[in-house]
């Protein structure tokens, strides 16, 4: 079977420019697809309905094409069945060149685009006109209530065949309706800082009072609304004097209050360019549903606020030598990785990025890294291009490593796919930016401590690291997603199940587990803790 583009499209001229530019081999999918595409399935529909115009082409009796936009209220093209559009046609100039046209060649093509998610969907079909006094049923089901205009006809459309196109080269527009949308909370933020700026002056200058009791003393100094959800935060010394050398992929302890008054410590990932010695910038997603971190932290971090953080983790590092590198991001978890690719770029080393993200509002610093990496780093959103795992995995060139931060079922993918490639593990570094508390299959654990002398019972859904806090215990923490390993302590009994992504091989052969995130194979450990 072939995609019904295809046939309509592949001409042996078209063919043959295919294979005289070296993509003929490329294009044979579409000529071979198991996927007809030539009925709308909801995903066209939904698209169709959102739009405000479209591009349409026909062509005369001596060849020659025509494209005329067509525009009006979103939702004015309609879907009537799965394989039929219509629209109401309203008097124009009276030139009625696409109407002559279609007279003649019923054949019509259509580009519908979303600008602001640069994505297009292409359209080819044919085309039956319907004058208004021929059917007052069809110009009512079709006609535009906002839009007092006398209806001439309409185009019903029986669709041949679609086609999604790649979002190459498309520039985002927006509509005043898309800017209002995009803007929103953008507006929000301009309105809650102009309160803060009214507070702060009544109050005669920034807060006085330091969050935290971490050694790093750091300023607020900017901030950014990167996504409708994603924060960025720059942070100084309150001095101006430099800060703590770091390397791609470190992280960084600050202090949070939380909701019930209590002082907590999250740990986020240096975004920023290592090289800089000026400031570190984390990006933060609030989750109104998480543990209260983020949401804190949205709230309490304002322009002028001091934080007493602690001191830069190195965790999550770069390979030294000159191999490749491969770089998968998932939503948040490119902060790390935009760090690790300002590394790579500045030493003149090859990378490539794919960042995946529900849509293309929700790719944090996008354009930062386009200008970044350029043609190195591939977009991919829920509703447009999709990760192919697999597939990146293949590409990629000979001993490269790969870098991968994001929630677990890319981790999961990533994993699947490598081991079905028979990839070393020791090129594939991980990192999750949120850890489960628990995995299907999980069983209550008794763990002893030797240096408090305690004995702990560990609930199926509880971590070691969360019963020993509760306990009074003061295991020191940070992450507590097991990538910096702060909370890790030796096995002196028992077969550990090893969860986090922090400890090196060595470290876990002699011992070393943390305790955030790993458990026991067995009813029982022994933990020099």
């Amino acid at each position: 079977m072939s995609q019904a583009f295809a046939d309509i499209t592949f001409t042996p001229a078209v063919k043959a420019a295919q294979t005289r530019y070296g993509s003929r081999e490329a294009n044979r999918w579409a000529e071979t697809s198991n996927q007809r595409k030539d009925r709308l399935t909801t995903r066209e529909r939904s698209f169709i309905e959102r739009r405000d115009g479209f591009y349409q082409a026909t062509v005369n009796e001596d060849g020659w094409p025509y494209v005329q936009f067509r525009g009006g209220p979103a939702g004015f093209l309609r879907v009537i069945d799965d394989a039929t559009l219509g629209f109401a046609d309203f008097r124009g100039n009276t030139q009625y060149l696409s109407v002559g046209n279609l007279t003649a060649n019923d054949r019509i093509a259509l580009i519908l685009m979303d600008y602001p998610n640069r994505r297009r969907l292409k359209l080819w079909g044919r085309t039956r006109i319907v004058d208004a006094d021929e059917d007052p049923a069809l110009m009512a089901r079709l006609a535009v209530p906002s839009y007092d205009a006398r209806i001439e006809r309409a185009l019903l459309i029986t669709v041949d065949a679609y086609d999604w196109n790649c979002p190459q080269h498309i520039t985002p527009r927006f509509s005043e309706a898309e800017l209002a949308e995009v803007l929103a909370p953008i507006t929000v933020r301009v309105d809650e800082l102009a309160d803060e700026n009214r507070r702060l002056r009544d109050r005669g200058g920034p807060p006085s009072e330091a969050l935290g009791d971490g050694p790093l003393q750091l300023l607020v100094s900017g901030v950014r609304q990167l996504t409708p959800r994603v924060r960025a935060y720059e942070l100084r010394s309150v001095d101006g004097s430099a800060l703590p050398t770091v390397g791609a992929g470190a992280h960084l302890p600050v202090p949070v209050r939380l909701a019930d008054g209590m002082l907590d410590v999250r740990t986020y990932s240096i975004a920023s360019d290592p090289a800089r010695g000026d400031a570190y910038e984390i990006a933060v997603l609030r989750e109104d549903a998480g543990r209260g971190g983020s949401v804190a932290l949205h709230r309490d971090y304002q322009l002028g606020q001091v934080v007493n953080a602690g001191l830069p983790v190195e965790g999550y590092a770069l390979h030294e030598d000159d191999r490749p590198a491969v770089l998968m991001a998932g939503g948040i978890g490119i902060t790390p990785l935009k760090a690790m690719a300002h590394a790579l770029h500045a030493n003149g080393r090859a990378f490539r990025l794919h960042y995946s993200a529900r849509s293309a509002n929700d790719l944090a610093y996008a354009e930062e890294l386009r200008t970044l990496a350029g043609d190195a780093v591939t977009f991919h959103t829920s509703d447009d291009v999709r990760l192919d795992v697999p597939a990146a995995l293949a590409a990629a060139p000979a001993h490269a490593m790969f870098y991968v931060c994001g929630p677990e079922r890319l981790i999961e993918a990533v994993t699947a796919a490598a081991a079905e490639q028979n990839l070393d593990p020791e090129r594939v570094r991980f990192e999750r930016f949120t850890a489960p508390t628990s995995r299907p299959g999980d069983v209550p654990l008794e763990v002893e401590l030797t240096d408090s002398g305690r004995t702990l019972q560990i609930g199926a859904d509880q971590t070691i690291l969360e019963a020993m806090l509760d306990a009074g215990i003061d295991q020191p923490f940070s992450c507590r997603t097991g990538t910096c390993g702060t909370c890790a302590v030796r096995v002196v009994e028992g077969e550990p199940d090893h969860r986090d992504t922090a400890l090196s091989p060595a470290e876990r052969a002699r011992g070393r587990f943390c305790t955030c995130v790993s458990r026991a194979k067995g009813p029982r450990l022994v933990l020099d803790a």
